[in-house]
């Protein structure tokens, strides 16, 4: 280990995107891994990978905890349907654990929270629950999960952390657990309030440029002006710019969500973050958007939506994921149905059992219209002949993921956002 720890058995809450690429990652660093997950599935499915490492150790029990060193959550933490922090899993994680704390333990939470979460949530339940006192018996400390599905340069063992503790004590044993696993890239936070904010303000910033490429996208529309073009120019200056692009909405299990902790929150301390909620109603406009551009180009070919094939490509919130968490693709197709009553084939290869098509031949064939939601590498086959040949007359590029004067040129009318 690059960093020793007082601790050699480390406890994982939460076998998903988070939890399980920290588990390998412990294991190959040194350390005999006990993974907790309440999902039997999940669990099955992961069987294979534990049998072939002989550090880890997985079940359904939380007794298997108690013999760990540091214990960590990496429980998911989703919005309800009216954009409130649902801290259910974390508080549901906290109950079944606290009976098996011991003296001497780290807590650690990486689930994504809203500042003050781990002191008045997560504490008081473990407190009750265990009867010990924290900063005393145990230790606390919050490291915000980084983590980008997909992404073959940055994973869990090279993407640089913060970490805030409860004292003095408790930071250093987390700071030291971190360094283990990835050296020097450790950044110490002065509170857990701190370390909490920092995840936020990173998805909220991206969530803000997203907005205001989507924003310029809807205006540049209509002045014919392409939005790509002029974003990619910008991007030129080698400071002061970092190039965001417009799309056909935000998914994912952070910017669409992370912002709404920080807004409840700040609004329980008095003060409204008007700059973030219109973000987020920009971002949350754009399948709306998408849709509107498949009725103008089935109008623009003399179609009416009504009954007409429409393909949706791509169910998974980015490229190369089986990720279909809060995913723009569901609204896009939920209003193609229900508010215009086409008749609509999803194909996602990441997601063939939530896809209504069975292949992508099979969603092609005989659509009118084509819907580009995931620029998925298997979808560049959609080249303009083989459009034509499947009937389509209508291309929207939600994520302007082909090349425009090439669709044009065949006769294909092309609605890309912004272009």
């Amino acid at each position: 280990m690059n960093s020793p720890t007082p601790f050699k058995t480390v406890g994982v809450i939460g076998l998903g995107y988070v939890g399980w690429p920290l588990c390998l990652l412990a294991a190959k660093k040194g350390y005999r891994v006990e993974g907790v997950d309440i999902d039997e599935q999940k669990l099955q499915k992961l069987r294979e990978e534990i049998k072939k490492n002989r550090r880890i150790h997985a079940g359904k029990d939380f007794a298997r905890l108690r013999d760990a060193g540091g214990v960590v959550f990496c429980v998911p933490t989703p919005v309800t349907s009216k954009q409130l922090p649902d801290l259910e899993p974390v508080k549901a994680a906290a109950t079944s654990f606290a009976p098996f704390l011991k003296k001497g333990q780290l807590v650690i939470l990486e689930s994504t929270v809203n500042p003050g979460v781990t002191e008045e949530i997560l504490l008081p339940i473990l407190q009750q629950g265990s009867g010990l006192i924290a900063g005393k018996d145990f230790f606390v400390a919050h490291c915000p999960e980084r983590i980008n599905p997909g992404d073959t340069k940055w994973n869990v063992g090279n993407i640089p952390r913060v970490v805030g503790g409860l004292n003095k004590l408790s930071l250093e044993k987390a700071a030291a657990f971190y360094r283990s696993l990835i050296g020097d890239k450790v950044k110490p936070m002065k509170s857990l309030r701190e370390a909490e904010a920092v995840k936020i303000v990173e998805n909220a910033f991206r969530d803000i440029n997203i907005a205001f490429a989507n924003e310029l996208a809807m205006s540049f529309a209509r002045m014919g002006i392409d939005v790509v073009n002029v974003i990619e120019g910008a991007a030129t200056k080698p400071f002061s710019f970092l190039a965001h692009y417009p799309g056909c909405g935000v998914g994912g299990h952070c910017i669409p969500v992370d912002p709404y902790y920080l807004i409840d929150y700040a609004k329980e301390n008095g003060f409204d973050h008007d700059f973030l909620s219109l973000a987020r109603k920009i971002n949350r406009s754009m399948p709306k958007f998408t849709v509107d551009l498949v009725v103008q180009g089935l109008n623009e070919a003399g179609l009416s939506t009504r009954d007409a094939k429409v393909a949706v490509l791509g169910l998974a919130y980015k490229a190369g994921i089986d990720d279909d968490r809060e995913s723009p693709s569901y609204e896009i197709i939920k209003m193609l149905k229900e508010e215009y009553a086409a008749n609509v084939y999803s194909f996602d290869p990441f997601l063939k059992q939530k896809s209504i098509a069975k292949n992508l031949e099979d969603a092609m064939a005989g659509a009118h219209a084509v819907v580009l939601a995931t620029p998925h590498r298997e979808f560049a086959a959609l080249s303009p002949a083989y459009c034509k040949k499947a009937g389509t007359q209508v291309l929207v590029d939600g994520r302007n993921f082909f090349q425009k004067e090439a669709f044009e040129k065949a006769g294909i009318i092309y609605k890309g956002i912004g272009r």
